[in-house]
């Protein structure tokens, strides 16, 4: 059955996180380089990469730091220039193509405002606060096929993480496509010696270098 949808992630697929975990480190009070040096450490060994904010803080919450953030006047933000690109374009081409076009990760409420001002050419925009399920629950991967209005094997799911976004695409049954970039991207490349025990064995149904790639590639298969 062929790919008559297209969903994508949001971080590190759409959006560059850079600045973001830059100003992770700035509430932190951490260097930058350091957090990054941390944040590297602890992909490389599989971990959660919520481990990076508890080594600097223990009995860190991300829920309440991030209400704080927001009280300070310091809340997540992003803009079209976080934006990879060749996020825009693919999609659009995408859509051209006469794909249905979809965006859907794990953000809260307040980045889903920000992601749906940007005005990409999509046809559904929504988050796992919207959707009451978090990556890598395969609740998420459900909900996204019941909006959809397709069948599983007729979904692809494009995302940087083989753990987050490939593995539980998978097992809801959707065509997987793993993009290698951002930190992910270079930590997680399936079949790699140097890839952490958690995450080998995860294969995706198609591995590009960025979005140009993948509309190139799911394009030329239309026609």
């Amino acid at each position: 059955m062929p790919i008559r949808a297209v969903w994508f992630d949001v971080g590190e697929t759409l959006i560059d996180e850079s600045n973001e975990y830059g100003t992770w480190a700035d509430w932190l009070g951490v260097p930058r380089h350091t957090f990054s040096a941390m944040f590297g450490a602890v992909l490389a060994r599989g971990e959660d990469y919520r481990t990076v904010f508890e080594h600097f803080k223990p009995g860190f919450d991300l829920d309440a730091e991030r209400h704080a953030r927001i009280s300070a006047g310091m809340g997540e933000y992003l803009n079209a220039l976080n934006l990879y690109p060749d996020a825009r374009p693919s999609l659009a081409a995408l859509r051209d193509a006469g794909y249905f076009v979809g965006i859907a990760g794990n953000q809260t409420t307040r980045a889903g405002q920000f992601i749906r001002e940007l005005n990409l050419p999509s046809d559904l925009v929504a988050t796992s606060d919207d959707w009451g399920a978090t990556k890598p629950d395969v609740a998420f991967f459900h909900k996204l096929i019941e909006v959809s209005g397709h069948q599983p094997e007729e979904i692809a799911y494009v995302g940087d993480r083989l753990d987050n976004d490939v593995h539980p695409a998978a097992k809801a049954g959707l065509f997987t496509v793993w993009v290698q970039r951002g930190p992910w991207g270079f930590v997680q490349p399936p079949g790699d010696a140097a890839t952490p025990d958690a995450f080998r064995g995860i294969t995706p149904s198609m591995a590009v270098s960025d979005l140009a790639d993948l509309c190139a590639r799911l394009t030329r298969n239309e026609s």
